[in-house]
C-alpha cells in the first residue's frame, strides 16, 4: 500500500498527500506498511505493535471492500505513530513513471539529494515535499505526484519512492497584453512565446517582444537549462535588442544590442555575465554639454553578482519578517579603450512587523547605492550616464526590491542632478515659429529647459502602515488602505564634485513627500490609489500634490 505525499514543500510538511493540479485525489490506505520490521522476536514493544499493525492490515487488505472507516482508523493509526517520534525508514529506490521525453537523469538531480539523507519517515516526508517543489518549478510538467510505498520484503525497514509525472501536453505556450504605466503616461504591447522541454533536459526556449507607444521597445530570445551535466546550477544565455526614448527626460535616445549569460543561479546567489554594444544619439541636437559628452558607442563588458534573502510572509502585502538584496557590478573586463569601466554597488533592506489589531503592520526600508569609474585617469573620469542612479516615479517601495530608485509624489526622472539643454538661435530669415527655442512676451530667448543626469550615490527611505478598512467586502478581497512617508536624495560625484560633498549638506538636501491611499491586490500586481503631498522638493525637481496611481509588481 502507498502513502501519497505530494503536497507543497516546507519545513514541516504533512503526512497527507494532495496531487497537484487537483488531478485526482489521493487517500492514505495503510498506516504503517513501509515502516517494516526489524526482523527479531525480541524488539522493543513499538516494533511489536507495528507488526501487530501489519498483521492487522493485510487482513484489511484481503478483503474485496475497504470501508471508509478502516481507512479513518489506518490513518489515525499513522498520525499517533508519527506523532509518538521519529520512525526509522531509509529510501530503497526511487521509480520514475510518466516521463516520456523528460531525461531520468534530469528528475534523478532534482530529487536524489533530498531523499539520500533521509533516516526517518518523517524526514522522508519533508524530503518528498521539497522534490516535489523543485520539480514543479521546472515548469515542464501538468502535475507531479510523489508517493512512498513499501520496499522490499527482505529488506526491512526500507520504502520505494514513487514519482508519477505528467509532461506538459502543449509545449509551446504564449502570453500577450496591454499594459499602462501611469507614472510615464504611456502605455505598452508586450508578448511571449515559450518552447519547453524540446530536447528533454527541461530546457526553455522563449522569445519575448514589448513595444511601448513612446518610450522602449524590446526584442530578445533565450534559452535556458536548470542543469547541464557536471553543472549544478542553472545555465542561461539571452540575446537582445532594445531601444530607450530618453528625449524627455534627458534628451538622448539609447539603443543597446547584448548578450546576456548566466554563469550561476541558486535561491540566494546569480552570477551573469553582461556584453552590450550601446548607442546615445539625440536627434533634437539640444541636449545639455553633460549629455552631449558621452554620445555615440560604447561597449559594455560587465560581471554581475545579486545576493538576495527575502523572509517576508507575502510580497504584495508583508507583515511581518525582512528581506536584503546587495548588487555589485563590475564593468570595463577587456581591453578595448571604449568600454565603460566603472564599479556599481547596491543594497536594499526591508522589514516588517505586524502591531496585533485590524491585521495593521508597519513596514520600513532603506536603500543606497552608489557608482564610482576606475581604472587609468578615474579621478578625471566620469560614470556611464545609463548605469547611474533615477529617483522618481510611482512604483511601489514596499514590494519592489531593487534599490534606490521609488520615491512617491515624484514624476519619473524627477529630481536629482540636471543641466542646462543648449539653446539653439533662430537661422537668418527662418520662421521662428518653427525654432526648437522659445520666446516670451518680450521676445527674449527662455530657457530651454534641463536634461536630468542622474547621481553617483543615492539614498531613500520610507516607512508605511498598512490596516483593514471597516467594510467586510473590502477586507474579504484584500483591499486595505495604508499612509506613508518617504525621502530620498542623490548627488554627482564624479568631475571633482566629490569635493564638495558633506553628510551634513546631503542631508539637508532630502526630498521628501507623505501621503495616504486604498491598496487593491492582486495575484499578479498591486494597485494603489494615493494622495500625495510633498513635504520638500527644490528647484528643477518635479514633484506633485494630488491624487496618483501606481502599479508594482513583486
Amino acid at each position: 500500500m502507498a502513502i501519497p505525499s505530494d503536497f507543497e514543500g516546507g519545513t514541516n510538511p504533512k503526512p497527507v498527500g494532495v496531487k497537484d493540479k487537483d488531478d485526482g485525489k489521493a487517500v492514505p490506505e495503510d498506516a504503517t506498511n513501509g515502516l517494516g520490521r526489524e526482523g527479531e522476536e525480541d524488539e522493543d514493544e513499538d516494533e511489536d505493535e507495528i507488526e501487530e499493525d501489519e498483521e492487522e492490515d493485510g487482513d484489511e487488505e484481503a478483503e474485496e471492500n475497504v470501508t471508509p472507516s478502516s481507512e479513518r482508523k489506518n490513518l489515525d493509526r499513522l498520525l499517533r505513530r508519527l506523532s509518538g517520534g521519529p520512525v526509522r525508514l531509509r529510501v530503497h529506490d526511487v521509480i520514475i513513471r510518466g516521463n516520456t521525453k523528460t531525461k531520468d537523469a534530469l528528475i534523478e538531480s532534482e530529487v536524489l539529494d533530498a531523499f539520500r539523507t533521509a533516516s526517518s519517515m518523517q524526514e522522508l516526508l519533508q524530503a518528498a515535499g521539497l522534490a516535489n517543489t523543485r520539480l514543479r518549478q521546472l515548469d515542464i510538467f501538468d502535475s507531479v505526484n510523489i508517493t512512498l510505498d513499501s520496499g522490499p520484503s527482505e529488506l526491512p525497514g526500507t520504502a520505494n519512492v514513487v514519482i508519477d509525472i505528467v509532461e506538459a501536453k502543449n509545449p509551446l505556450t504564449g502570453d500577450f497584453g496591454v499594459y499602462s504605466k501611469p507614472e510615464a503616461r504611456s502605455w505598452s504591447l508586450e508578448g511571449s512565446l515559450k518552447l519547453k522541454n524540446l530536447f528533454g533536459y527541461g530546457d526553455i526556449l522563449d522569445a519575448s517582444g514589448a513595444y511601448g507607444f513612446d518610450q522602449t521597445s524590446e526584442i530578445s530570445a533565450g534559452v535556458s537549462l536548470p542543469r547541464f551535466k557536471a553543472i549544478s546550477t542553472p545555465l542561461m544565455a539571452r540575446v537582445s535588442l532594445l531601444s530607450h526614448d530618453w528625449l524627455k527626460f534627458s534628451s538622448y535616445k539609447e539603443r543597446l544590442l547584448g548578450l546576456s549569460f548566466g554563469l550561476m543561479s541558486t535561491r540566494n546567489h546569480d552570477l551573469t555575465y553582461n556584453l552590450t554594444w550601446r548607442n546615445l544619439s539625440d536627434p533634437s541636437r539640444v541636449s545639455s554639454k553633460s549629455i552631449r559628452r558621452q554620445l555615440g558607442h560604447s561597449l559594455l563588458s560587465s560581471v554581475k553578482y545579486t545576493f538576495r534573502v527575502d523572509h517576508r510572509d507575502s510580497h504584495l502585502r508583508p507583515t511581518r519578517g525582512f528581506a536584503f538584496l546587495s548588487t555589485s557590478q563590475v564593468g570595463g573586463l577587456g581591453p578595448d579603450s571604449r568600454i565603460l569601466r566603472f564599479i556599481r554597488q547596491e543594497f536594499d533592506l526591508r522589514g516588517a512587523f505586524p502591531l496585533g489589531f485590524y491585521h495593521a503592520a508597519v513596514n520600513f526600508g532603506v536603500a543606497a547605492g552608489a557608482i564610482l569609474p576606475w581604472g587609468s585617469g578615474f579621478m578625471n573620469s566620469t560614470t556611464p550616464l545609463s548605469e547611474r542612479f533615477y529617483m522618481g516615479g510611482q512604483s511601489s517601495p514596499v514590494c519592489n526590491l531593487g534599490g534606490p530608485t521609488s520615491l512617491l509624489g515624484f514624476k519619473l526622472r524627477g529630481l536629482g542632478p540636471s543641466d542646462l539643454r543648449r539653446v539653439i538661435p533662430p537661422k537668418r530669415g527662418e520662421d521662428e515659429a518653427t525654432t526648437s527655442s522659445e520666446r516670451d512676451a518680450s521676445g527674449s530667448i527662455t530657457s530651454p529647459g534641463r536634461d536630468v543626469t542622474g547621481g553617483d550615490f543615492a539614498v531613500t527611505a520610507f516607512a508605511d502602515l498598512s490596516f483593514d478598512l471597516p467594510l467586510k467586502v473590502f477586507r474579504e478581497s484584500g483591499v486595505h488602505g495604508h499612509v506613508f512617508i518617504n525621502a530620498g536624495n542623490l548627488v554627482k560625484l564624479t568631475d571633482d564634485e566629490f569635493k564638495n560633498f558633506s553628510v551634513k549638506r546631503f542631508l539637508e538636501m532630502f526630498r521628501s513627500s507623505a501621503g495616504f491611499g486604498i491598496i487593491f491586490p492582486t495575484r499578479f500586481f498591486r494597485m494603489e490609489i494615493n494622495y500625495c503631498y510633498i513635504l520638500k522638493q527644490f528647484q528643477h525637481d518635479h514633484g506633485k500634490t494630488g491624487i496618483q496611481f501606481s502599479f508594482s509588481t513583486p
